[in-house]
């Protein structure tokens, strides 16, 4: 049986369609740059906290609440990774961004059991945090990486597209 979708790049046709016509891609778009605003905010009270010894309270709040997203956006990531790729998790085109990913929901999920176990001090718990924060922007750049991918996978099918339909607006002309 012949495949109908040849792979390219990250996406067959099939994908990106399913991409381009899911709900889960906007949920993401919008819960990405959300995410990395709450960390801008809350690395700096975290560095303020280990640099003056205040905000405390303040630092642990913001990381809570960086953490929730990062909940959030795993779980509706999966779903968008189901709806595109078929997978929940782990699909060939993002396997090690969902690999790290996991390094970084480990780190961020043994913050919130420090501070709600009460294991450690408030540095020892911003060092932590710091950790999963530097796991946290790898992880980022490797999406980051990914998109870029994809958008120079598309320009390239277009342009390819337009050659072809120029060439054969020329042979018929």
């Amino acid at each position: 049986m012949a495949q109908t979708s040849q792979k390219t790049g990250l996406y067959t046709a099939e994908e990106r369609r399913r991409r381009d016509q899911t709900k889960w891609t906007l949920v993401q778009g919008v819960l990405a740059p959300l995410q990395f605003l709450v960390f801008l905010v809350s690395l700096g009270l975290v560095l303020r906290y280990l640099a003056a010894g205040e905000g405390l309270a303040l630092a642990t709040w913001s990381v809570v609440i960086k953490t929730v997203i990062l909940y959030i956006i795993m779980v509706t990531g999966s779903i968008w990774e189901k709806v595109v790729f078929g997978r929940w998790l782990f699909a060939p085109a993002f396997f090690w961004e969902d690999v790290f990913s996991m390094l970084v929901l480990a780190l961020h999920t043994a913050y919130l059991a420090a501070v709600f176990a009460g294991w450690g001090d408030g540095r020892d718990q911003m060092l932590l945090a710091l950790a999963a924060y530097a796991t946290y922007v790898v992880n980022a750049g490797q999406f980051l990486w990914k998109l870029r991918q994809a958008r120079l996978q598309q320009a390239a099918q277009d342009e390819a597209a337009s050659n072809q339909d120029a060439l054969g607006v020329g042979a018929t002309g």
